[in-house]
């Protein structure tokens, strides 16, 4: 989903996404903090790999990469060759493989929200025991009409979420302790709709 556009702004996006947003750091901090060096860390929906992977990369564990925009890819490949980039749609990309950790980052939000419970599912079953999940989620309340898009450098996306409560939920219901659940973005009236930031544990 949105792979056309990503591929159509991927030099612009990558342009501006090039520090990182309050309190990631935090998340990031959370989820790599049983990670060993040289752990195996799954970004999902990696975008260009800036700069979510290149940190994880810098502390020198290792990035498998999945993205749905060959575009982005390109950029991530060319950045970091040392490292894993994976074309493959999150909603049906299988891996019969563990990771320390799993990151899915300003991705989930761009799926119908049918498919939340299904790919947290896939993620638990990615992740070693103990293994850490960092997911950001949209902060759609229970009763909003299924889906809306939005415009970015004249392209159209695609959004949806569970609420909050309903996010924090399914992670619970999948089989993960949750760490952190909080409000990292407050919707500005205008374009930002708000971001839920999630941090959680798989149980052993």
């Amino acid at each position: 989903m949105n792979r056309a556009s990503y591929d159509a702004i991927a030099e612009r996006f990558h342009a501006i996404r090039i520090g990182f947003r309050p309190k990631e750091t935090v998340y990031l901090s959370l989820l790599l903090d049983p990670v060993k060096t040289g752990g195996k860390v799954l970004d999902l929906g990696c975008g260009t790999g800036q700069p979510i992977a290149s940190h994880i990369a810098e502390l020198g564990h290792h990035i498998t990469g999945i993205d749905g925009s060959e575009a982005m890819l390109a950029i991530a490949r060319e950045r970091m060759p040392e490292q894993r980039w994976i074309h493959g749609q999150m909603e049906d990309f299988e891996l019969d493989e563990t990771f320390d950790a799993v990151v899915c980052w300003d991705s989930l939000f761009h799926m119908p929200r049918q498919f939340y419970q299904p790919i947290i599912r896939k993620i638990h079953r990615w992740l070693v025991p103990g293994g850490r999940l960092m997911v950001s989620s949209g902060i759609m309340v229970d009763d909003t009409p299924e889906g809306f898009t939005d415009t970015m450098f004249g392209h159209e996306f695609y959004y949806d979420s569970l609420s909050p409560e309903q996010m924090v939920a399914v992670i619970e219901q999948t089989g993960f302790k949750v760490l952190l659940a909080e409000m990292c973005n407050i919707p500005d009236g205008g374009r930002d709709k708000g971001k839920w930031a999630t941090v959680a544990e798989k149980l052993a």
